[in-house]
């Protein structure tokens, strides 16, 4: 809660004095009235008959009235505004702190489950900066002050009412960690059937495709049943709170009544003291009520809040040094020795890697599935740290460059490429916002996709939807490129980024690329051979290690792994 409270420092000085000020405003009224209607307006004004003083009394508390209901439309108002600030500078430090967690936190998570922290678990926190402090504070200053005027009213009275509230504590502590333990819960199950939801449409595609609509929807309902149960069974267990409360009100009424009358009859307390004492007790049990209210928000709250912090507590396993080099003109050599890299501490993904890549070079890794390709062009990049070894480029250790200049000079095309939601034109300027219309149109024809962008409704302004829905496999990926090669990097790589293009684009870009890439480092992970023939080296990695390396005509002469992999295609093609 403490921590969850620092976020309203940047508004104490405004926000939070303001809507406190017209929170004690409005409780010192309610606290001033009852004792206008019993011991001035009864005793003084009805019973001695002064209709001057009593019509006196009567305007005051109608003028008191209508300042508590102005202060309440402003504390209202400001709360609101509170609430909905701090909501927001939670989100946004949410999510930018989820913006620099290394990949490792994404691979261990699904995107709905992280959505779920963003937006479901934010917003549970929105009624208790909204209503729960200040009414919790003001409930807290009401209740105190209550208390206080019982007691000087008749200590005797108040002392007989309120004997039944230890049971009540008692009552409310034991259920406490469960209710908490309920709403955790609950979270867990909203977490999952979010993932799963997220999942779905993602994948409707192939659901529809192997029509397994049926048993999508039944693992669908199996997951929201277990949402509800663990609503149902949290709302349950916080439904006990207000009868409990309500309970103690009517003990204490009765209490009231029959001890009240007793002390009017023995003349230990008069008529208009007794109804203002009727009036205080019943604002006693109001605020109490209202602090269960709170109470189960504030559980909600904390369970909400763990998450959240749990997030915030990651810390990515890709560190930046204190004094990290400002790499501002990368040339492009890189460098590996002996590189050892797991991803789970159990099974080496590289086993003792010893490559060079000379600035400019273009290089092809190549072997079977799980050889390590993709992880060398990771620690490139420095998406992971290498778990023994060192990789360097231009002569620097990657732990000692800042990730930003580093990144800045490096484009990365996958073979499952994103296209964000916007405009081409914005899709192609994404790795360099600055760059102009010109020279994203000049990147998108060098790259060979400026005759299919002419061609959709709005040329380069066109609207495509989440992931490129619009575009084909084989557009995308040269959307991809122009989008990579924009951002003028001085190392390229190429992921697999040619498996989704057919034969007549794949010769249009090997065109393109001579020219594109001349003077830049590239590296080249390909399953399909024939697009790596004129790299000036290939480096063939089996289970971790490079077991072949030299350029094309080399190792075909060899005869080794890499004559194999080619002859087995080409066999592959000719069956075809």
């Amino acid at each position: 809660m403490l921590r969850l409270l620092n976020y309203l420092k940047p508004y104490s000085k405004n926000l939070l004095p303001k809507s406190f000020a017209a929170m004690l405003l409005n409780t010192a009224i309610r606290l001033i009235i009852p004792t206008l209607i019993g011991v001035y307006a009864i005793e003084k004004g009805i019973r001695q008959k002064d209709g001057d003083f009593l019509t006196i009394i009567v305007v005051l508390i109608a003028a008191l009235y209508l300042i508590s209901y102005g202060a309440n439309i402003f504390r209202i108002r400001w709360m609101n505004q509170l609430g909905q600030k701090v909501i927001y500078d939670i989100r946004k430090n949410l999510f930018t702190h989820v913006q620099h967690l290394s990949h490792r936190f994404f691979d261990q998570r699904s995107a709905g489950s992280i959505l779920v922290r963003i937006m479901n678990d934010t917003n549970s926190l929105q009624d208790l900066f909204t209503n729960g402090v200040v009414n919790l504070l003001m409930d807290m200053i009401m209740l105190v002050g209550v208390i206080v005027i019982l007691f000087t009213l008749s200590p005797q009275l108040t002392l007989a009412v309120l004997i039944i509230l230890p049971i009540m504590f008692f009552i409310s502590t034991k259920l406490r960690q469960n209710i908490r333990r309920s709403w955790q819960y609950m979270r867990i199950k909203q977490s999952k059937l979010n993932s799963h939801l997220n999942e779905s449409i993602q994948g409707i595609r192939v659901t529809q495709a192997f029509t397994q609509e049926k048993e999508n929807m039944k693992f669908f309902d199996g997951v929201n049943t277990e949402n509800y149960e663990a609503w149902r069974i949290a709302t349950k267990k916080n439904a006990f709170f207000r009868p409990l409360i309500e309970l103690t009100n009517a003990v204490g009424s009765a209490v009231l009544i029959w001890y009240g009358s007793h002390l009017i009859r023995t003349e230990a307390m008069n008529l208009g003291e007794f109804v203002s004492y009727a009036f205080y007790l019943g604002m006693f049990w109001e605020p109490i009520s209202r602090i269960g209210q709170v109470y189960n928000q504030l559980l909600m709250a904390m369970a909400s809040s763990e998450r959240i912090f749990e997030y915030l507590d990651e810390t990515p396993i890709v560190h930046e040094s204190e004094n990290a080099i400002q790499l501002q003109a990368m040339k492009g050599h890189v460098q590996f020795e002996k590189v050892e890299f797991s991803y789970d501490d159990n099974r080496l993904a590289l086993k003792g890697i010893d490559l060079e890549m000379r600035a400019g070079q273009t290089i092809a890794l190549v072997g079977h599935t799980g050889s390590g390709k993709t992880t060398i062009a990771n620690l490139i990049s420095r998406f992971y740290d290498p778990t023994g070894g060192v990789v360097k480029i231009d002569g620097c250790d990657l732990k000692d460059i800042s990730l930003r200049s580093l990144r800045n000079q490096i484009s990365v095309v996958l073979q499952d490429t994103f296209i964000f939601s916007g405009t081409i034109m914005e899709n192609i300027k994404f790795g360099r916002p600055d760059a102009s219309d010109k020279e994203a149109i000049d990147a998108a024809k060098a790259i060979g996709a400026h005759h299919f962008i002419e061609k959709l409704p709005n040329g380069y302004e066109t609207q495509v939807e989440e992931r490129g829905n619009i575009l084909s496999v084989g557009e995308r990926q040269l959307l991809s490129f122009a989008r990579a090669l924009l951002a003028d990097p001085r190392i390229i790589i190429l992921d697999e980024a040619t498996a989704s293009i057919d034969t007549e684009t794949e010769v249009q870009i090997q065109y393109a690329l001579r020219t594109l890439l001349k003077g830049r480092t590239s590296v080249i992970i390909a399953h399909r051979l024939s697009t790596i023939r004129e790299a000036d080296k290939i480096f063939v990695l089996d289970h971790g290690k490079i077991i072949e390396e030299g350029n094309h005509d080399q190792l075909m002469k060899y005869q080794g792994e890499y004559y194999r992999l080619v002859k087995a295609q080409f066999k592959m093609l000719e069956a075809m």
